[in-house]
């Protein structure tokens, strides 16, 4: 009604388009009240979107859920790492995050590796030294539990009374390196990695995994690589009575040629390997048949695990896409910029190129 009195009322027209222009008239103290009240406004309403999205349990029949004190699960050193070397790549303590298990999951574990890639030369370590991924003077004090460490019986049924413990990761090398091939020329990059590893494990083991009727060591991305490197080693701290499995997700990575068929994730890796010393955390058999980066290849590790492993990897792989497939340095025409971005933009020919080489593999 009120559009048609607008429409059949000059006068009213003129009158209500004069409303909408009184901001002309503003000053520069009006121009900067509002200014501040939009950005109060904003932030407002970002907060208000972030806690509706995070919220685990969120789904139809609920339409608003406040984050608790139980799914926000403060960070703690390893102070103990020091006296034996175990130390992140500035020198900074490792860390985690540990919640309790109780009720039917009390003598149940859950482990998680963060994930975040490696450094494979002295600039990239040093480039990690300034972030959470090489050291604790960065990681976030608190961290919100979800996915498998959530504690909402209804968004994890299987784990959430679990002790639940988040590994934060600072080597570089999916808790791999060793100190023997730390630069002695001042540089101050720490490669402790299977220290770090065996730091938490010790801890771990003062706050009850060591009662343990059943463990699952898993980690994403770089994170799922370092479960299945520590796998066996993991199962063999346990008494034989303990049912243990691994997960990794996200983090097969494959040792394939780029569209330029170079093996540029396998040169990468050998630096990785080199670099922080990682022989010595790989299977024995196959670092003496093969070149022990290709051992750091999960097709590798895995003709090597007693332990039972589950591996979830999506068919379309976005960050092996455009690191191991289609990295910069393969395409400097630009010409797979838009289809490693997104499948929907790849032409018959670049589909081909990835169901036949990768998604077939995968």
């Amino acid at each position: 009604m009120a559009v048609e009195n607008l429409a059949s009322n000059s006068m009213e027209n003129i009158s209500w388009l004069q409303g909408l222009l009184w901001w002309r008239n503003w000053g520069k103290r009006d121009w900067a009240i509002s200014a501040i009240g939009f950005a109060v406004f904003v932030f407002a309403l970002s907060f208000v979107s972030y806690s509706w999205n995070s919220d685990p349990d969120s789904n139809l029949s609920s339409s608003f859920h406040r984050i608790t004190a139980t799914d926000l699960v403060d960070l703690t050193l390893l102070h103990n790492a020091t006296r034996r070397g175990a130390v992140c790549l500035d020198g900074s303590l490792p860390g985690y995050h540990f919640q309790k298990g109780f009720g039917s999951g009390a003598n149940s574990w859950v482990l998680y590796i963060e994930g975040g890639g490696w450094c494979n030369t002295i600039e990239s370590c040093f480039w990690r030294r300034e972030i959470h991924l090489g050291s604790s003077k960065h990681m976030g004090h608190r961290v919100h539990f979800t996915g498998i460490l959530s504690p909402h019986q209804a968004q994890n049924p299987e784990f959430f009374n679990w002790n639940r413990v988040k590994v934060q990761y600072c080597d570089g090398a999916s808790l791999a390196g060793h100190p023997d091939n730390e630069l002695r020329n001042g540089t101050r990059l720490f490669f402790r990695g299977q220290l770090i590893w065996e730091a938490l494990m010790d801890k771990f083991f003062s706050l009850g995994l060591s009662k343990a009727k059943q463990a699952l060591l898993a980690g994403c991305s770089a994170g799922g690589l370092a479960a299945l490197i520590h796998c066996d080693e993991f199962r063999g701290l346990l008494p034989k009575n303990v049912t243990v499995k691994c997960l990794a997700d996200a983090g097969f990575f494959l040792d394939e040629k780029d569209v330029l068929q170079h093996r540029t994730m396998r040169a990468f890796y050998h630096d990785v390997v080199i670099l922080q010393g990682l022989a010595k955390s790989l299977h024995k058999d196959c670092v003496t048949r093969m070149e022990p980066s290709k051992c750091l290849f999960p097709e590798e590790i895995i003709k090597n695990i007693n332990t039972p492993v589950f591996l979830v990897n999506p068919a379309y792989d976005f960050w092996q896409i455009q690191h191991i497939l289609i990295p910069e340095a393969s395409d400097p025409h630009g010409y797979w910029q838009k289809c490693k971005l997104n499948i929907h933009n790849c032409n018959p020919s670049q589909l081909e190129i990835l169901q036949g080489n990768w998604i077939c593999i995968l």
